[in-house]
């Protein structure tokens, strides 16, 4: 899970259900969105009028368009995210992303990359799909 890519889901999720609207384009282009994260690559589901997560994911997985999102090549991070609309619908979105892009320090004429972030704490998994811990 990670914590930008989760607040993006959101911030889809919550602008759906303000609009009641599936649209990936809600709240703008998708690479405008995504660019915080700074992934190489990334892909997003949206979905709504599911209960749940499994149920939502499941839509996703018989989806051939969805599963490939989920399949995305060296995607190592996701973050997922619910909204409630006003007439009770629930709006999904999920980010998917990987291939992250280090920062570069400069130094006089040479460049010298950037310390790798500290290993994260590993945490039970609650639902684990297509290798990802959810």
């Amino acid at each position: 899970m990670d914590p930008t890519l989760t607040r993006i889901a959101h911030q889809q999720a919550a602008a759906m259900a303000a609009k009641d609207q599936l649209d990936h384009d809600v709240l703008g282009r998708f690479s405008a969105r995504i660019d915080s994260a700074g992934a190489g690559r990334a892909a997003e589901n949206i979905a709504y009028g599911y209960d749940s997560f499994p149920k939502t994911l499941g839509q996703w997985i018989d989806s051939a368009g969805h599963r490939k999102n989920l399949l995305l090549p060296k995607a190592s991070r996701v973050g997922v995210a619910s909204v409630k609309s006003s007439t009770g619908r629930t709006y999904w979105a999920m980010e998917i992303a990987g291939d992250y892009q280090r920062p570069k320090a400069r130094t006089g004429a040479k460049l010298v990359a950037v310390a790798k972030p500290k290993a994260r704490a590993t945490q039970a998994c609650r639902l684990k799909i297509l290798g990802l811990c959810l």
